[in-house]
């Protein structure tokens, strides 16, 4: 905000491309290994900001470094070498245009040490797509926002680090014990987390209509048994991933031999990304699933927004938008696997097809015309999650408000905070009654914002949603011990959530400079429109309870309800006055 001009070109110089841990990151406890990456992103032309766990961000804080700033762009290809308190630039012509384990493997051989973290972009974030992310080992993903075409824009293939200098804390004994806590407190089967992975909620959201199927048409896949965490775990996964200091062990790591080579060493597909290639593209075959993982974290892709173009350009196809001599021949059909592999190669590469698409959904809808806009789901340019709104209408709310475009990891999720044992976790917020999942009353709206606070303060300090509440041991109060052992801060839950708090705020003065508005906080047509099938089939979100739901969270966030900016008073009561100017 202070050193970015306002309409700055997302993929030229002048835009500013950080990487921050928080005061945390790298401590004892379980889940703290979370960073932000952000920039102006070229997918939206907002806010773009990822998050992303692994090893790369303690390895960092043990390199003597809380954050790294990255300005204008290099002549030729480099990367940074961070170790020990100092930093070089290096040459990365011979790294330029290899796949991400070919780039890892190269740059550890030459620093001479396997132990050095690297996140990077592969060869699709060289080509600028524009969906495009960034990856440390292999597996974990700043995904969303298209931050992996930035960092090719600048010339820049990786930051490796390596660190060997320990973290000080304010007071050890207190962390060690509040870190122990943690872990004896965790109950595994309870989520099954670590047993199943994310992937686990697969045939339940399909049983409830919420599984986004055939580009959010319905809310139910027949076949979604045959692409969840359980038929995973009993076919083709061969390891539990994590990260690090974490117990839960949610990652998944599998292994294909034929017809499609998946190498474990790509990890395995989450949640999100069994749902991107599995019901919304209406395939069934998890090893197909699993190789459109690999691909996205070879080429370097976030899978949500490559998949949610898969399913558009897909839906296009059926509707005789595209045609054959659009898609080099292929039968872009939902279920066609073989094309849905392809498709994404042709993305990866910004071949044929897969170079308009590589575009975003909103340039892609432009180019195609004859009504393929209404096939594309996405909030401010940026493609859906694979979370139902229709049966989550909170989560719709968050879609449509959130800075960076629909997002799920900005916002609380219905369902948790509408039972008696949901509501009991958030009692230190004042909030004591639980609130219908379908609900968009003053009730959901109040919800919605403490919880959104509270969701921006686990991303601003960069602690896992896996292990904190409502589905880990951390719970709000246990939050504010932590914080004050490692720093000595006599701070308050009070204090905590106004991080979350100004987090929207700054986002969204962000957001009003590039020119964004009220009218850009909008669901597509089709989350108001009725399910095809599922469950939930006929069930849609009121457009106009929702209009008056938006407008209340306006008024709640101290934001004019006709123009979305924040008012003055609201701006300095958060001590961001400055950005009122």
């Amino acid at each position: 905000m202070r050193e970015l001009k306002p309409k700055s070109d997302p993929l030229g110089p002048e835009n500013l491309l950080v990487f921050a841990g928080s005061v945390i990151a790298g401590t004892a406890a379980a889940g703290l290994s979370r960073f932000s990456v952000a920039a102006k992103s070229p997918l939206t032309g907002a806010f773009g900001e990822a998050e992303a766990g692994g090893w790369w961000i303690p390895e960092l804080k043990f390199a003597g470094f809380d954050a790294i700033v990255i300005k204008e762009r290099a002549r030729k290809p480099i990367y940074l070498w961070i170790h020990d308190g100092e930093a070089e630039i290096r040459d990365a012509g011979h790294l330029w245009g290899k796949l991400t384990r070919e780039a890892q493997q190269e740059i550890r051989a030459e620093l001479g040490d396997d132990r050095v973290r690297v996140a990077l972009i592969g060869p699709s974030g060289e080509k600028l797509v524009k969906v495009a992310c960034i990856i440390n080992e292999l597996k974990h993903a700043n995904g969303r926002t298209g931050l992996g075409a930035v960092m090719g824009s600048k010339n820049l293939k990786t930051i490796a680090v390596r660190g060997k200098k320990r973290m000080r804390v304010a007071d050890g004994e207190a962390v060690k014990r509040l870190s122990k806590g943690l872990r004896d407190t965790y109950d595994e089967p309870y989520f099954s987390l670590g047993n199943l992975g994310t992937a686990r909620i697969t045939t339940m959201l399909s049983q409830q209509g919420i599984l986004p199927t055939l580009n959010f048409r319905e809310g139910s896949f027949d076949a979604a048994d045959a692409i969840s965490g359980e038929t995973m775990k009993k076919t083709i996964l061969v390891r539990r991933g994590t990260c690090y200091g974490c117990f839960v062990r949610c990652k998944r790591e599998v292994q294909v031999g034929e017809p499609y080579f998946v190498d474990p060493i790509y990890g395995g597909p989450e949640y999100e990304t069994v749902a991107a290639f599995g019901s919304m593209c209406g395939i069934s075959d998890l090893k197909a699933i699993s190789k459109a993982n690999q691909i996205c974290n070879a080429y370097g892709l976030d899978t949500i927004s490559t998949d949610n173009l898969i399913a558009f350009a897909m839906e296009s196809y059926e509707n005789g938008i595209l045609t054959k001599s659009d898609t080099d021949g292929l039968d872009l059909r939902f279920g066609n696997t073989g094309a849905m592999v392809r498709m994404l190669e042709m993305i990866a590469k910004r071949e044929g097809l897969g170079d308009i698409l590589a575009e975003g959904i909103c340039p892609a809808a432009e180019k195609f015309g004859k009504g393929a806009i209404n096939f594309a789901i996405h909030v401010k340019g940026q493609p859906a999650p694979f979370h139902e709104p229709r049966g989550k209408v909170g989560v719709g709310l968050g879609y449509s408000i959130s800075p960076t475009g629909a997002d799920h990891i900005e916002i609380p999720h219905d369902p948790f905070w509408a039972s008696e044992a949901g509501v009991t976790l958030l009692r230190p917020l004042g909030i004591l009654e639980p609130v219908d999942a379908f609900d968009l009353g003053p009730k959901k709206v109040r919800l919605f914002v403490y919880l959104q606070h509270y969701w921006n303060l686990l991303n601003s300090i960069g602690i896992c949603i896996f292990t904190a509440k409502p589905f880990g041991p951390f719970t709000l109060n246990g939050i504010v011990d932590y914080v004050k052992a490692v720093t000595g801060w006599e701070t308050s839950l009070f204090d905590l959530l106004k991080v979350g708090e100004r987090h929207s705020a700054m986002a969204r003065m962000f957001n009003v400079r590039e020119g964004f508005t009220v009218q850009d906080d909008v669901l597509p047509d089709r989350f108001f429109q009725p399910m095809e099938g599922g469950t939930l089939k006929g069930k849609n979100i009121d457009k106009e309870q929702f209009l008056r739901a938006m407008e209340t969270y306006y008024e709640m966030m101290g934001w004019d309800p006709e123009t979305g900016v924040p008012r003055g008073g609201k701006l300095a009561e958060l001590d961001l006055d400055w950005l009122s100017a």
